[in-house]
């Protein structure tokens, strides 16, 4: 049976058409030096073709485009076969291409593409552009002429290609043979472009992606370090996770992943390189990863025939062979060169023995008797005399302090005298000045008498801002123990220092710098190298700071407390005022990192001096809030009760920064490590809180004729930082802290159980030590409060009897018309109960305020009794201690007390502040708009009309931020009822609600029913002598006016206004007639800066104008002056348009004149004497 070549450009036969037909082998890849097929063809309609059963040779991964994929006999047998069995596309596809009927297979291919059936021999076929590649020479002469692997498609008169058919002859229209010819040259076009595209940029990335020989070499001699990834490999790592997601099913993973590689094409493996084989899948690479893989270009494709082709595998053997022989001969070079390398490897070794060996035999003779002196090996107690020979140690990792994974030193038990290195090796060196012997004591650290849990220790210690994450930040944080590693250390950086140093990549030199301060025996030399250090880079960025800052601690864990105090500290001091913020940022950080290893006295001495100096002088925002951070690590290190005063001076003076991003970093760093320092004190309850309590009462007593309100948040915030440590403070000295399990299934925290914390030394569980440990103390805190009492718990007590009776008392002095004291306190009560739980805040909390503010009925007619309910105390209570929890039984109390406050206040004739306080702020969040609106229709159907008056007032503060659902559902429905009541007081007190409507919702049919509501009132009979209601009118439209519609406005809010106007001068009440002219000129001062129509200017707003200035002529000369330039300027505005419409533009006199009525109008104005409140909206524009 004849057998052809394959085309390696043909890829249609995957894997899984493998599996629909696993009757069909894999055929051949001749190289492509054969050119021609194998043995002869044979006829396809040959009897002997019909009595064999055909055998398919196909590729397992390639197949030709022509007659090579699929045997004569195969096509014959296929066309031959029984009526039953259809000829399928792929053999119709392949007979088309191997009779190079180009045209008719392009046809066919498009029809299979609109009856969405692509047939991927076609597909790959059509989008490879060397098939179609024109090619000079005379072709064979032969039918059968098939194309080698790779090979052009020959132009011959047998063998009809793209670039010889002749179009016209092959089309059914002439006329369509130029745009014919064009479509197929612009498609070759496009497929060469793509293809010249993606072989200059693999070309590209395999150019700059490739390693130097040297880098090469130090990869190898340093397996630590890790290669960089290739493009090419990338490409086709991606390609093979591409591949087993699809296989697998995970086809979002598999959308989201070829998503983030849009350069690549994940249907095409021809895409990932120039020639490159495709390798195994990534389940048989998992499955032979302990075996020896053949490399893919080891491997061949092979057809499997009948005996009838041997002689054609006998000659693919022989090419493999050869191959294989050539392969062969790569390995063995590759050995060899092995071989040699590990040989140098070993040669020196063996002179680093014989080095160290001399130098153990010189050591012997120069000391006569063995020291007293011990070596720390960490798990071998026993004293190690020098005399005796230890083993030498690895040169590679056991003579380096690695910092890397260590948040803080100070994980030992507190009663430990020595802070031991949590790295692998040998014990640290002499903390005094480098001597040169090769026995080292461990390094002291001063440690603090201190009780922080260790997880607030790491936590606090988290903002030293350090990174041995990548290859350079391991590189220094590894400091060479002994003078021979640093040739290792020069080894590994000096590759990354010699390209990159003249690109101002200086923190390259970070490690050799540390290497030799630390190992140098002359300190003039030390402090050189430091000051280089601090002066290696102009103005260093955020990563390069980190690089030096975790040199610098690495050198301080390596030298000891005594040489940072002589040889760092002074290097920090010297930049205290450079010029540049950056380097004054790198000294406030490294006081911070370097202070769990500075002698105590120094901690607590010099260098908070630095940083108090810095706080108080630094101009940058940058700079000072690097140094209330570290101010904040300090405090979590100083054992010196002296400076506890110290320490709260810093705190108020940080808390009136006026940057927020300091103010933020002291309540995220300096006062959770503040409080801590006092809890251990024990003056959190005794001194911090109450100090803090004092100088708000002192604010609020100042405030009487101002209020600091600035100040007064400052102190608030600082407060609420204290309630978590005041929270853990509680739990942890409560008479069941000796009870604490935890062992067994402890409860689960709810994520709401707390408030979100500003950072995590504000959360509870950091401070306490675990979430474990919260668990369980929260689950014997609540049964203690519910079942046992608090008995004996000094520290609930004082804040049952001290903390919270001082609040409500501070609460009550507040003036409650202050928003912002309103909304402090408010959070800080909901805070505070959220912190101590529901019980507490139900048992607790609750009682002592419903004690005070005393809402029984006896108390409705006594208006001595009701006094409290005028103060701040009502909408804090309702507002941040109500709504701390959102249950039923929660959202009935709150609206049970709005209800009740609302009822009292009317019926006692008391001011109505506190009620509208408590409407704002909680009409502020959403949630809680049903919720009023459930309260406000209480009033609403109530029997007394004063509550029902109060109802109507209370809808305008709710309104604003409403959704007009809600406001069509529910509001306007209340308001309508409320004015079609009896009482003329409670239809007045709708006004305003109405207004806020007409200037917040844009639903027409709603602004309808509103329109006709305020109409009503104006225009009929019994409302026209109601002097309150004409006021509350005027007042309403001076306020939305400017804001609402301008249809509203021009129809509705103008004619009116005119109309008032004009009632107003026959008006016999000179205060009534003075009341309505004030309010009519403030309405429109505020309308005169809209844009109004010359015809509404002509029929409505002068005319108004015109007959206000006839009340304002009797009753208030100064007003009539402003409102003649008013109406005066209205005037040339009219004739402006008017001229402007004529001639095409605007006089210039008519201009003069303007600017000079308004200067006149300007100046008119100053000179009033009239409330600044009556004036304010003169200039207000439209929203």
């Amino acid at each position: 049976m004849a057998t052809g070549s394959v085309n390696p450009f043909n890829l249609s036969d995957s894997e899984e058409e493998a599996e629909r037909r696993p009757d069909e082998v894999a055929g051949t890849e001749p190289s492509p030096s054969d050119g021609a097929p194998g043995p002869p063809s044979t006829n396809p309609f040959s009897p002997q073709a019909d009595a064999e059963p055909p055998v398919l040779l196909l590729s397992s991964n390639r197949t030709s485009p022509s007659v090579e994929g699929v045997s004569v006999t195969a096509a014959a047998a296929a066309m031959a076969g029984s009526t039953e069995t259809r000829v399928s596309v792929e053999v119709i596809a392949a007979q088309l291409l191997r009779d190079q009927y180009i045209l008719t297979a392009l046809e066919f291919h498009t029809e299979l593409l609109e009856a969405g059936r692509e047939l991927p021999r076609l597909r790959d076929y059509f989008s490879n552009p060397g098939n179609f590649e024109r090619q000079s020479g005379t072709p064979p002469a032969c039918k059968d002429q098939v194309l080698g692997p790779g090979g052009p498609l020959n132009r011959a008169g047998s063998i009809s290609t793209l670039d010889s058919l002749d179009f016209a002859r092959y089309s059914d229209d002439g006329n369509r043979e130029s745009d014919e010819r064009v479509a197929v040259l612009e498609f070759e076009l496009r497929k060469a472009k793509e293809t010249i595209q993606a072989l200059r940029a693999n070309l590209t990335q395999a150019a700059e992606s490739e390693v130097p020989s040297q880098e090469r070499k130090n990869f190898k001699s340093s397996p630590e370090i890790q290669e960089p990834i290739r493009p090419l490999e990338k490409r086709a790592l991606n390609f093979l996770v591409n591949e087993y997601l699809l296989k697998n099913e995970y086809k979002l993973s598999a959308i989201t992943f070829s998503d983030e590689n849009d350069d690549q094409d994940f249907e095409l493996w021809d895409d990932v390189g120039l020639n490159t084989p495709k390798p195994p899948d990534l389940l048989q690479l998992y499955r032979s990863c302990g075996s020896a893989l053949p490399s893919s270009r080891d491997t061949k494709d092979v057809a499997v025939g009948d005996e009838a082709d041997g002689n054609l595998f006998t000659q693919e053997s022989q090419r493999q062979l050869h191959l294989s022989q050539q392969q062969q001969a790569e390995v063995v070079q590759e050995l060899e060169y092995q071989i040699s390398l590990l040989n140098s490897d070993k040669l020196t070794l063996t002179q680093h023995i014989n080095k160290l060996q001399s130098e153990i035999q010189s050591l012997k003779r120069t000391i006569t008797s063995p020291p007293p002196t011990t070596l720390d090996l960490g798990s071998n107690p026993k004293p190690f005399p020098l005399s005796s020979t230890p083993p030498p140690p690895s040169l590679d990792n056991g003579q380096y302090l690695d910092i890397r994974g260590v948040s803080e030193p100070d994980n030992a038990p507190v009663a430990a005298a020595t802070l031991p290195d949590p790295s692998p090796g040998p014990a640290p060196i002499q903390s005094h000045p480098h001597p040169k012997l090769k026995s080292k004591v461990p390094v002291q650290f001063d440690r603090p008498n201190r009780k922080l849990s260790p997880a607030f220790q790491q936590a606090l210690l988290s903002f030293c801002r350090m990174s041995s994450d990548s290859r350079l930040g391991a590189e220094v944080s590894r400091i060479a123990d002994k003078e021979e590693s640093v040739v290792l250390m020069l080894g590994r950086c000096l590759p990354h220092i010699v390209p990159n140093v003249l690109l101002a990549k200086r923190e390259e030199l970070i490690p050799l710098i540390l290497c030799t301060a630390c190992l140098h025996p002359e300190s003039k030399e030390r402090d050189q190298l430091l000051h280089i250090l601090f002066n290696l880079i102009k103005r260093p960025d955020d990563e390069q700071r980190q690089m030096i800052l975790t040199g610098c601690v690495a050198f301080a864990r390596h030298v000891g407390p005594t040489r940072v105090e002589v040889e760092l500290l002074p290097q920090c001091w010297e930049q205290i005022n450079h010029k540049y913020p950056e380097r004054r940022l790198l000294v406030a950080e490294s006081c911070g990192a370097l202070a769990p290893y500075l002698p105590k006295e120094i901690r607590s001495s010099l260098v908070l001096s630095m940083l108090q100096q810095m706080l108080a002088e630094d101009k940058a925002d940058m700079v000072r809030e690097a140094v209330v951070k570290s101010l904040g690590i300090i405090m979590g290190y100083i054992d010196d009760p002296d400076k506890y005063s110290q320490g709260f001076e810093l705190m108020l003076l940080s808390l009136g920064d006026p940057s927020e991003r300091v103010v933020s970093s002291i309540h995220q760093v300096f006062i959770p490590a503040f409080a801590a320092w006092s809890s251990e004190l024990g003056c959190l309850q005794t001194s911090l809180i109450p100090s803090l309590l004092t100088r708000i009462e002192r604010l609020l007593q100042q405030g009487e004729h101002g209020l600091d309100e600035h100040k007064l948040h400052m102190l608030l915030s600082a407060l609420q930082s204290l309630i978590p440590p005041l929270f853990a403070v509680v739990i942890q000295n409560a008479p069941f802290s000796s009870r604490v399990r935890l062992q067994g299934d402890l409860p689960h925290i709810e994520v709401t159980r707390f408030p979100r914390p500003a950072s995590p030394l504000q959360d509870v569980a950091t401070i306490v030590g675990s979430r474990e440990t919260l668990a369980a103390l929260l689950l014997l805190y609540d049964h203690q409060l519910e079942h046992e009492g608090t008995t004996g718990w000094d520290s609930l007590l004082w804040v049952v009897n001290q903390l919270l009776p001082q609040l409500i008392e501070i609460v009550g002095g507040i003036n409650v018309s202050s928003s912002t004291c309103v909304h402090e306190f408010s959070r800080f009560f909901w805070r505070l109960c959220r912190t101590f739980g529901k019980i507490f805040t139900n048992t607790k909390v609750k009682p002592q305020f419903q004690e005070i503010l005393r809402l029984s009925e006896e108390n409705v007619d006594a208006s001595a009794g009701n006094g409290i309910l005028t103060k701040a105390t009502v909408p804090i209570y309702a507002t941040g201690v109500l709504t701390c929890y959102n249950q039923d039984e929660d959202r009935k109390l709150l609206v049970g007390f709005l209800e009740d406050v609302m009822t009292t206040l009317s019926l006692s004739h008391a001011p109505l502040d506190s009620l509208k306080a408590s409407f704002v702020e909680l009409g502020a969040n959403p949630v809680y708009h049903e919720l009023l609106l459930t309260v406000l229709w209480y009033g609403v159907v109530h029997t007394s009309a004063l509550v029902r008056c109060t109802a109507a007032r209370m809808f305008e503060l709710i309104l604003r931020g409403m959704s007009e659902a809600l406001v069509d559902r529910r509001a306007a429905p209340a308001l309508i009822t409320l004015s079609s009541g009896p009482e003329f007081s409670v239809r007045i007190s709708t006004i305003p609600a109405f207004g806020t409507i007409m200037e917040t919702v844009t639903q027409k049919e709603l602004l309808e029913r509103v329109k006709m509501q305020l109409a009503s009132f104006l225009e009929d009979p019994q409302y026209q002598d109601q002097h309150s209601l004409h006021m509350e009118i005027i007042r309403t439209f001076r306020r939305v006016g400017p804001n609402t519609e301008p249809r509203f406005r021009d129809e509705f809010v103008l004619p009116h206004l005119h109309k008032l106007a004009l009632g107003n001068n026959s008006q016999a009440n000179e205060n009534k007639r003075m009341d309505i002219s004030m309010q009519l000129f403030e309405a429109y001062s505020a309308l005169s800066c809209c844009f109004i129509s010359e015809e509404l200017m002509l029929s409505h707003f002068l005319p108004g104008l015109r007959c206000l200035r006839v009340d304002m002529e009797q009753l208030s000369p100064e007003h009539e002056v402003i409102l003649s330039s008013m109406i005066k300027e209205g005037e040339i505005k009219v004739e402006s348009r008017a001229i402007g419409e004529a001639q095409g533009g605007v006089s210039i006199a008519a201009s003069i004149v303007g600017e000079d009525a308004k200067t006149k109008f300007l100046s008119k104005m100053g000179q009033l004497t009239t409330s600044s409140a009556m004036l304010a909206n003169v200039f207000q524009r439209k929203k």
